[in-house]
């Protein structure tokens, strides 16, 4: 069975269901989106992570916040679990 990689937003963000279980990474590297999400949610700013993760680009963290934005406005539901 081939698996389809995904890439959004010029190739900055993909999306392969062999990489990081499936998780939107950035460039197809082992950093996900997340990863970037949490660290400018816990404060830090585009520099500090750029100088803990050398082999992103200023780009690519603009790139996780577009794609969540974009993500955001797509219709979803919540559920109670217990």
């Amino acid at each position: 069975m081939t698996t389809e990689r995904l890439s959004y937003l010029d190739g900055r963000i993909t999306v392969d269901p062999d990489l990081c279980n499936g998780r939107p990474t950035i460039r197809g590297l082992r950093i996900t989106v997340e990863t970037v999400l949490g660290f400018l949610g816990a404060g830090d700013s585009p520099a500090e992570i750029l100088a803990q993760y050398p082999s992103l680009e200023a780009a690519d963290i603009h790139a996780c916040l577009r794609f969540a934005a974009d993500m955001m406005s797509h219709r979803y539901t919540l559920a109670r679990v217990a």
